[in-house]
């Protein structure tokens, strides 16, 4: 019994067809040389099928326009475009200005064609904490995120949370936020890294991620304990006070392999988007993480 589950299990993760994307954010300083339809083309040459774009001066103030002229080089490559990633803050400032916002970073994203888009709900600066506990604000979070996603879901685009902004980065959280918002609509963008950010590990807050993942990150970071010195350049500190670098995906502490694995056996065939922030060269850094991502991938 024992080994014809174990052969059904193999033959399931033969059977998910997850496929490599990459984030305009890996491209950093490259991106402001080439612009959205470069990265576009740079993408292509890396032999991919589909980019995700972060928000930026490049969206010419959410443009319609531009979402339209971007899509149309996307499609003349054969390129999709697996989602947009935009910023929020549901806990200061104007709540009423905000969701306003979002909306039209949906009609953003619709235009471009994209069929999912991230938004915060939070962000704690580590100089600064909220007096307030997550629990007591998560009704005030999920009825946001509810709205956007209601709204989302009539353009045909899903909307996501990720593990992201400190404040709502623990899987636990995040959990917690998709289950209370509790629309079939909104879900996860799993960001494999981040979670090392706010001290967890990687693939047990994958595990619980897992099945509700819309898009995922591969992300990876070196690690080193804060009980030494603080390393220097390139380094910062985590929630717990210990040390982060960027890494190449493969070359850092984030187990993405075994994540990747994780995400496979819970089902998950959708795109997996480099997102690298390392000191390397960034098109060194996405073409080697990007070899080592189609490994973790083909893996049985």
């Amino acid at each position: 019994m024992i080994i014809y589950l174990y052969i059904q299990s193999k033959l399931k993760m033969e059977e998910i067809a997850m496929k490599p994307c990459v984030s305009s954010y890996s491209f950093g300083r490259y991106f402001e040389q080439l612009g959205a339809e470069g990265v576009i083309e740079k993408a292509k040459e890396f032999g991919l099928s589909a980019i995700e774009f972060t928000d930026g001066g490049w969206t010419d103030n959410l443009s319609l326009d531009t979402a339209k002229r971007v899509r149309e080089k996307a499609e003349e490559l054969g390129i999709e475009i697996a989602a947009l990633c935009v910023g929020a803050d549901f806990l200061t400032g104007d709540t009423a200005a905000m969701l306003e916002q979002l909306r039209r970073c949906v009609d953003f994203a619709a235009a471009l064609g994209a069929k999912a888009m991230r938004h915060d709900v939070a962000q704690q600066p580590r100089s600064r904490k909220y007096q307030i506990g997550y629990s007591d604000v998560l009704p005030t979070l999920a009825s946001a995120c509810r709205e956007i996603t209601k709204y989302a879901e009539q353009l045909g685009v899903r909307t996501m949370t990720e593990n992201h902004g400190y404040f709502s980065q623990d899987a636990n959280r995040v959990e917690s936020l998709i289950n209370t918002v509790g629309h079939p609509n909104f879900g996860a963008l799993i960001d494999v890294g981040n979670f090392m950010c706010v001290d967890e590990d990687p693939v047990v807050s994958v595990g619980i991620m897992a099945p509700y993942a819309f898009h995922v990150h591969a992300k990876d970071f070196h690690f080193k304990p804060g009980m030494f010195d603080y390393p220097g350049g390139g380094w910062f500190i985590t929630r717990s006070g210990n040390y982060l670098r960027g890494a190449i995906i493969g070359h850092g502490d984030a187990k993405v392999a075994q994540s990747i694995g994780i995400l496979k056996r819970a089902g998950y065939d959708g795109y997996v988007s480099i997102e690298f922030e390392g000191i390397e060269d960034n098109l060194l850094g996405i073409r080697l993480g990007l070899e080592n991502l189609k490994r973790y991938i083909e893996l049985k």
